[in-house]
């Protein structure tokens, strides 16, 4: 699980396939993709605010230099496509659940958020993190075209898979593979290096997308966050998830609460792991699976986000000792 120095920007992968890849600091610095066919090009995902949009974009017309005619959103988080209204004139693809699960959470909140009285830990752990981005100007922009289960698209005569593999990460999640030249782009259904969250579904059907990932057999992914990985990405994400569930199950039939649990289950190689803070999410997430609760009951983020707060200021005083 050793780190190298990673690969940023627009990244060629093959002839026809790209990454653009974000350092990973925290919330909201995600990764996307491009696919270049002769007279067009496949945008995998845009970015959490307008800036951070255009200079991808600015990034692909010096580059490659073909229009951007087709756009999929891996899923609904902000990060994925708030920068939607860039590049509006192209077909935008995704989930059918996509357009109602946008609205969960909107730039305004994000912005609010922002400048807030930073009053509390969890407020400025928030805003600590969304420092960077600027949701000012942002216009909700949803696919145009929207599908159920798989949908084949072609880049010239070379086919582009698109599955729907949630509700894992999100009731939304799409993977992108590109047979041909082995690349998939994943989405948030692969966190590489950094620890996950996850929203509407199970430990069990993100496992399954884990597996499916694995099945396809690619040769380069493109995660949602983290840098470039093979299959190992996919396998160390499952196994943490493994890792995490069977460690949450111990907790829970101790009786112990959600809080309680994140601060006694051991991350062990995980610790490395960027935000392992954020482990609060997934215990509870396996929580409300162990009381039998529905895969897409809500989740309070700022309720999370305080735990997290918590949670850091704990393992930052440990590093200190």
């Amino acid at each position: 699980m050793g780190r190298k120095d990673p690969q940023l920007g627009l990244v060629q992968l093959t002839d026809r396939a790209y990454g653009y890849m974000q350092k990973d600091e925290g919330l909201g610095w995600s990764n996307a993709g491009l696919i270049a066919g002769k007279d067009e090009a496949l945008l995998i995902d845009t970015l959490f605010d307008l800036p951070l949009t255009r200079k991808m974009l600015d990034a692909i017309a010096s580059r490659v230099g073909k229009p951007i005619r087709r756009v999929v959103n891996t899923h609904h988080n902000g990060d994925h496509f708030w920068g939607n209204q860039l590049i509006s004139d192209a077909e935008i693809i995704a989930h059918r659940m996509f357009r109602s699960e946008m609205m969960k959470m909107t730039p305004e909140v994000s912005q609010a958020v922002k400048t807030a009285p930073p009053d509390t830990p969890t407020v400025a752990l928030l805003q600590e993190a969304l420092a960077p981005f600027d949701f000012s100007g942002i216009e909700l922009t949803p696919p145009t075209l929207v599908f159920d289960k798989h949908l084949t698209l072609y880049i010239d005569d070379r086919e582009v898979e698109l599955i729907h593999v949630g509700p894992a990460h999100t009731s939304t999640d799409v993977i992108v593979f590109f047979p041909e030249e082995k690349v998939l782009y994943a989405g948030d259904i692969i966190f590489r290096l950094c620890t996950p969250i996850g929203w509407e579904g199970t430990f069990h059907h993100w496992t399954l997308a884990l597996d499916r990932i694995v099945e396809l057999g690619p040769t380069m992914i493109v995660p949602g966050h983290g840098p470039l990985c093979g299959l190992e990405g996919a396998i160390e994400m499952r196994e943490y998830l493994q890792y995490v569930y069977k460690e949450a199950r111990v907790c829970f039939e101790r009786e112990m609460t959600e809080k309680e649990a994140a601060r006694r289950i051991d991350l062990g190689p995980y610790a490395e792991w960027t935000e392992p803070e954020r482990l609060i999410f997934n215990v509870a997430r396996a929580y409300r699976e162990f009381r039998g609760e529905p895969h897409d009951q809500p989740v309070d983020f700022f309720e999370m986000a305080e735990v997290m707060a918590e949670i850091k200021r704990s393992l930052c005083a440990r590093e200190m000792q």
